[in-house]
């Protein structure tokens, strides 16, 4: 994944804009050069023209307009009024404070202390540092994802980091098989209470942190 910038749409928002929402910023700009018709162009005949739905839409997209799938895809779910958060930075701002304000709901609220402790944590890494909700799970960027916040069950919030093919790890920090399988979070701390964020699990994201200058 390119690197990411560190500004964010609203100063009101402890969140970043996630990386995806500026690849697709870019992939907007683009659409009328490589396909002909701008976004707006485009959601006014899948209007005009398309099947009522939006799946209907992306089949008719990519058989009579030869799109690519992901390309179909967004494009028929923008045509119904959907996918917004994915292409516009403030929107994606208002939807992170939603996905994390539903995650740590019902039987998970408990663990929102646990969270504000661990984002605050991340975020104090440097100013480069910015945190990214998605509807599952908190990415923290630096250039690239460092480490992840997801509360995995009723009882624990799972602190992924990003450490490569690193063995030498305590007991505590276990190996999630990442690196085997090509994802950048690879080791995990199983954090139930605030007091699990001990001195090992800073020095650890640290040395996450620093590994992705």
């Amino acid at each position: 994944m390119p690197k990411t910038s560190t500004k964010t749409v609203s100063a009101k928002s402890i969140y970043g804009v996630h990386p995806g929402v500026l690849m697709t910023q870019k992939w907007v700009g683009e659409l009328k050069q490589k396909t002909g018709r701008s976004l707006d162009e485009w959601i006014k005949l899948i209007r005009k023209e398309g099947p009522p739905t939006a799946a209907a839409r992306g089949d008719w997209l990519k058989t009579q307009h030869k799109l690519g799938t992901n390309s179909a895809w967004w494009l028929a779910e923008r045509s119904v009024g959907k996918g917004e958060e994915s292409g516009d930075p403030d929107a994606y701002l208002r939807a992170a404070e939603k996905y994390v304000a539903e995650m740590f709901t019902g039987k998970k609220e408990h663990l929102r202390p646990i969270y504000k402790a661990l984002l605050k944590l991340g975020l104090s890494m440097g100013k480069d540092t910015k945190a990214c909700p998605c509807q599952t799970i908190v990415s923290l960027y630096r250039n690239h994802v460092f480490a992840q916040i997801k509360p995995t069950t009723q009882t624990r919030i799972d602190f992924g980091l990003a450490l490569g093919d690193t063995k030498e790890t305590p007991k505590l920090l276990i190996d999630t098989g990442g690196f085997a399988k090509k994802d950048r979070i690879t080791h995990r701390f199983e954090i139930a209470s605030l007091k699990d964020i001990d001195d090992e699990v800073k020095r650890w994201l640290r040395t996450a942190y620093d590994r992705d200058e």
